[in-house]
């Protein structure tokens, strides 16, 4: 089949209908009328002679032949859109144009600033939008083509992204200054044990972990505060109401706590960049992913779909498979 003239329009309604899953959500993103994104992907849909969604009511579902189209256009149509920006960093220029970055609260707060004001110190001009978000919500950013990347933490991969690991932190346990366990080089699960946990909220990821690392030791325990957000649970912490167990990530060095490593029962979390794959990331997604990780390209090229393929490609070590967030099971 011969392209025609319509063929872009046909293919950016189409990918930004697949996107959103709402022809109407797709015609304001395009700065059409809804019936004019309709009547280009119908118009799509005849000339292949498919149905490329399965419709109900005003929403939308990709049928098999849609995912296959849409594997193929995206990357396409985003090249195209994203052109000027690629030809003005191929001449050395990328002083402008929008980069948006999901990432949990954790991410925010403890891993990112220093990124964030390295790279906004040398483009200014960049319009930069952090999307405070966890789990399903990032990634729903991410499929929705409204984030460029997402920055956390993930166990659990769906087969459409790609996770490439930069960072990795310790397991620590922390407790006030003058807890009886405060001081101490080294604890047992059993000393834990003994102690008042101050944990997530039960259905978040910390909880299950702590309770499965415990049972796998026959261990019981006893959880004496929910609270959320670790700089919460650590001025509880602080206030010796209890000792709780976080990632390394989270500690700043100034605070009135004591950390002991607990890394011989609970795993270690690794903090990357999350990537729908066949996505064309933009030069200022790029730019600042090299920020983080100078052999980013590299890495990028060998992400597999799993944290434990992942390890084993860079020749790590490979923990557990278990969730370690506090927060979420993805994107913390």
């Amino acid at each position: 089949m011969a392209a025609t003239p319509n063929r872009l329009r046909q293919l950016r309604a189409f990918c930004h209908a697949a996107q959103t899953g709402s022809i109407s959500r797709a015609a304001e993103r395009l700065h059409l009328s809804q019936p004019t994104v309709s009547q280009l992907v119908k118009g799509l849909e005849q000339q292949l002679d498919i149905a490329l969604f399965d419709r109900h009511g005003p929403r939308i579902e990709l049928t098999p032949a849609g995912s296959a189209l849409l594997e193929s256009a995206l990357p396409l149509v985003e090249g195209i859109d994203r052109l000027p920006d690629t030809f003005r960093a191929r001449l050395g220029e990328i002083s402008s144009g929008r980069l948006d970055i999901a990432a949990g609260e954790s991410t925010i707060l403890y891993l990112l600033p220093e990124y964030v004001k390295r790279f906004t110190d040398a483009y200014p001009q960049i319009d930069m939008h952090l999307h405070n978000v966890t789990g399903r919500d990032g990634l729903a950013l991410l499929r929705a083509g409204e984030v460029d990347f997402a920055v956390g933490s993930m166990i659990d991969l769906p087969p459409d992204v790609a996770y490439v690991p930069m960072f990795s932190y310790e397991p620590m346990l922390i407790t006030a200054e003058d807890h009886p366990l405060a001081g101490r080089e080294s604890v047992s699960l059993a000393d834990i044990s003994d102690c008042g946990l101050i944990l997530p909220p039960r259905h978040l990821s910390t909880w299950h972990v702590v309770d499965l690392v415990f049972h796998q030791h026959g261990l019981d325990y006893r959880v004496v505060l929910e609270a959320g957000g670790w700089e919460v649970i650590k001025r509880f912490v602080e206030l010796d109401l209890g000792v709780s167990i976080v990632t390394s990530i989270c500690l700043r060095g100034d605070e009135r706590l004591c950390t002991i490593p607990v890394g011989r029962w609970f795993p270690r979390r690794t903090y990357g960049a999350v990537i729908r794959r066949g996505r064309v990331l933009s030069p200022q997604a790029r730019t600042f992913l090299e920020l983080l990780d100078p052999d980013f390209a590299r890495h990028a090229a060998g992400a597999r779909r799993s944290v434990h393929g992942l390890h084993a490609a860079r020749g790590e070590a490979t923990e557990p498979a278990r969730d370690f967030t506090g927060f979420d099971r993805s994107l913390a």
